[in-house]
């Protein structure tokens, strides 16, 4: 459905009618907005209990923080972030979405805002075909203007994908080229102005889901209160039987059987 109207597309399909009628119409606006808002998705129940177990996690040292802040992988090391990553009622949308077998490629933790630039996902996590990427970001606590909430730029996924050889001044069949990633982040921060896209910002309540396109740029505010944390998780998923690669390395991107 990357490519497809599916307003016209998604109600053709059998297994639209299985969805309510409030996630129908979230489906159906996939194609022009680009992400969809799932409130009150998870109980607050479960996003302390996900809560208690990253706590635990870092406390006994088996997750640590990476040099972005961030918690990589801990669905590897807890059963119930597994679990929670791969709740049927989430997947059948994300599998709806992409009209393909979905797989948990990584979860990312964060105990604060990422404060990340504008930047689309493609170019970490890239699919042959363009597109079978899909990602979803839970709220583990409510997001404000203090603590750095989740921004993203609506309609912002219909623009032509960014990769290497739109930005990376001599790229060869042998080389990677000599620009950087904030040379990257530069030339995203200059589309975004070029077609006036407005930001908006996701002040979310614990449980929402925010889910959105492989293309679609987003990042994270400012934090106004340092001292405040921004609990959330962030998971990631491709299409089961797609190429998958990282673009700026153009590394192959290995999935676990």
């Amino acid at each position: 459905m990357d490519t497809a109207n599916s307003k016209d597309v998604a109600p053709t399909k059998v297994k639209f009618k299985s969805f309510s009628e409030s996630i129908q119409s979230k489906i159906s606006a996939w194609s022009d907005n680009g992400y969809m808002i799932l409130e009150n998705f998870f109980e607050p129940a479960t996003c302390d209990a996900i809560n208690d177990e990253i706590d635990q996690l870092v406390k006994n040292n088996t997750l640590s923080f990476n040099s972005s802040h961030k918690l990589m992988f801990a669905h590897k090391k807890s059963a119930l972030i597994s679990s929670v990553a791969q709740e049927k009622r989430l997947l059948d949308i994300l599998d709806f979405l992409l009209d393909k077998e979905t797989v948990l490629f990584q979860t990312i933790n964060f105990i604060k805002g990422s404060e990340q630039r504008a930047h689309s996902d493609s170019i970490h996590m890239t699919t042959y075909p363009l597109g079978y990427l899909v990602a979803a970001w839970l709220a583990l606590e409510d997001t404000t203007n203090e603590n750095g909430a989740l921004f993203y730029y609506p309609g912002s996924h219909k623009l032509p994908y960014l990769l290497n050889p739109d930005f990376n001044e001599g790229e060869t069949i042998l080389t990677l080229g000599k620009k950087t990633y904030q040379d990257y982040e530069d030339m995203i921060e200059q589309q975004i102005k070029n077609n006036a896209f407005p930001k908006v910002e996701f002040h979310a309540k614990k449980g929402d889901l925010f889910i959105w396109h492989a293309n679609l740029l987003h990042g994270g505010s400012p934090i106004m209160n340092k001292k405040s944390t921004r609990k959330s998780m962030v998971m990631h998923y491709f299409a089961k039987d797609v190429i998958k690669y990282h673009e700026i390395t153009e590394r192959p991107s290995l999935l676990e059987s």
